[in-house]
């Protein structure tokens, strides 16, 4: 592991019987990036996280925080992580200053760091005006309190397990704006399945599909990698004989159809750009538009995972 990388694993397995949740994982996460962790449910992230925080064993592999194993490491690893759950409990009775100072005291830290950290990170998570207790917050109150107390031993690597699933548009803005500030003050590792989140607010994305990482790079460079580009045509005629033709070209790779619109997905932009002309031509209809998309993290997403899926 060099010193550049937060998280690294190499060849991780989990097993549960004969299931394998991990399969072969290879991970390396720069210290200091905002990391997406993708994929959807039952892909095996939580169980990455679980062995991240030593809350479990893997069944092969290596996995290394901050420069040591997290099989053998000890307090003094610990203390330099954060970790929240993808469900995080809490004391409803408490206020949220009163259990950012309990947090505080379970990591023994002095009074008056507490008094300081909880002061800074209550009004960082926008709830330093709040005074009811926490059994009256919203669930996105709550995750931003759980990434505030994830935050009270002022770790070096922040683990964040769906902050935002369940959360409504409001609570999931408020939740992602926090952790986009915390870029280039700590490393945040975070896994999810909604892919506007990672597109939002991480520097690096691996994709997980069936406990196998089928990407792992930044955003540009997965979408670089997918080799596809995508045009949206419209068509003033009959659509039918066009979209079949095109469906067959060996530089398209899919084609789909909206009222008088045509998506494309291709594989050669500069080839289709020419030849689409020609298709439009023999169907005998007219090209009123023609102009290319720019390809989403969802479109490659799909793209890499859908092949496992035959």
């Amino acid at each position: 592991m060099t010193d550049d990388n937060a998280i690294e694993t190499i060849g991780l397995e989990k097993r549960f019987g004969p299931t394998k949740a991990l399969d072969g994982v290879d991970l390396s996460v720069p210290a200091g990036s905002v990391f997406g962790f993708l994929g959807p449910n039952g892909a095996g992230k939580t169980t990455a996280l679980r062995i991240l925080t030593g809350l479990a064993f893997p069944s092969a592999g290596t996995a290394r925080i901050l420069g040591e194993d997290v099989t053998v490491a000890g307090n003094t690893l610990r203390s330099q992580i954060g970790y929240l759950p993808d469900v995080p409990g809490f004391y409803a009775w408490m206020t949220a200053p009163q259990f950012l100072e309990y947090v505080g005291r379970l990591f023994g830290l002095r009074r008056d760091a507490i008094d300081e950290r909880s002061g800074a990170l209550l009004d960082m998570a926008g709830l330093t005006s709040v005074r009811t207790t926490i059994g009256g917050f919203s669930r996105g109150m709550k995750q931003r309190l759980g990434i505030a107390q994830a935050l009270m031993n002022a770790p070096r690597l922040l683990l964040l397990d769906e902050p935002t699933s369940a959360l409504d548009p409001i609570g999931r803005r408020e939740v992602l704006d926090m952790i986009a500030s915390l870029r280039g003050r700590t490393t945040v590792f975070f896994s999810t399945h909604i892919l506007a989140d990672v597109e939002r607010v991480c520097d690096r994305v691996a994709i997980l599909h069936r406990g196998r990482v089928v990407a792992n790079a930044t955003t540009a460079e997965i979408k670089r990698r997918a080799a596809v580009d995508r045009l949206t045509m419209e068509i003033e005629g009959e659509l039918e004989p066009l979209a079949a033709d095109l469906a067959h070209q060996p530089w398209v790779r899919s084609v789909e159809r909206s009222g008088a619109r045509l998506s494309l997905a291709v594989e050669d932009l500069a080839q289709a750009q020419r030849e689409i002309p020609a298709a439009v031509a023999r169907a005998g209809v007219g090209l009123k538009r023609l102009e290319t998309e720019e390809l989403s993290l969802e479109d490659v997403f799909v793209d890499l995972v859908t092949p496992n899926e035959q």
